[in-house]
């Protein structure tokens, strides 16, 4: 069984969390590349590969992703400076998105050849979590066809909403990026935005759904437990992280 190492990052810039994140991929990267170079090593000879599964909140953000199109920012640099929030273009696939208070974001780094290389698999298994997280809270959650991310009421025109999206970024099987969960999310600042480049459907919370304001810590522990039952893996808490 593989062993996942689990950080709470606490509430951190989007650009810190980003460095943190290259620098855990990097190390995993030049693990892998001894592997490549050297066919004389195998995984239990040569240096490890080490997964982790990181969790924070940034402050307000926007996020383009590689295969984004600007146009979807609906507002402009005086503005973003208005309603005080940062912009960035990034290196994971996926539209645009929105971080922020109240909501959880994910970042696996994960070396996806200990588990399965497969990218749509993996993607599939980081919605499982999600779906099942959900259903603790009684939110029957799913999959849209031809989209990434967690939808409820999928399959019914009209009402059809995303509750958390993804986007990763992938090199030599490992990952990063990951996926934004809203649970108590002011959604007010997706009117700003055309969320993951889809006009015609809308964004919600658990808070919206369930009409309450809900115990983060709480649905922390229920996605530490799911993405170690979904993965098959070990989940070892460590220390929360504080980064500068």
């Amino acid at each position: 069984m593989e062993s996942i190492l689990f950080q709470d990052l606490g509430n951190v810039a989007y650009d810190v969390a980003w460095d943190y994140q290259e620098t855990l991929m990097k190390a995993s990267l030049e693990a892998k590349a001894q592997w490549y170079n050297s066919p004389e090593l195998d995984r239990v000879q040569g240096p490890d590969t080490k997964h982790h599964l990181l969790f924070c909140e940034h402050p307000h953000v926007y996020t383009l992703g590689k295969s984004g199109h600007i146009e979807n920012l609906l507002v402009n640099n005086a503005m973003l400076q208005e309603l005080n929030v940062s912009f960035f273009k990034t290196n994971r696939g996926g539209d645009i998105t929105y971080h922020g208070p109240g909501q959880i974001v994910g970042y696996p780094i994960l070396d996806l050849e200990r588990f399965i290389t497969d990218l749509g698999k993996y993607m599939r298994n980081l919605e499982e979590v999600m779906i099942r997280m959900l259903a603790h809270y009684g939110i029957v959650a799913g999959r849209l066809e031809g989209s990434t991310g967690v939808w409820l009421d999928a399959d019914i025109k009209g009402k059809a909403r995303k509750i958390c999206a993804m986007g990763v970024r992938c090199s030599r099987w490992v990952t990063m990026h990951g996926f934004a969960l809203n649970v108590n999310t002011d959604l007010n600042y997706f009117n700003y935005i055309v969320p993951c480049g889809i006009t015609d459907k809308s964004v919600t919370s658990m808070q919206k759904e369930l009409g309450r304001v809900i115990d983060e810590q709480e649905v922390k522990d229920k996605l530490i437990a799911e993405f170690g039952q979904v993965f098959g893996a070990d989940m070892v808490i460590q220390r929360k992280k504080e980064l500068v």
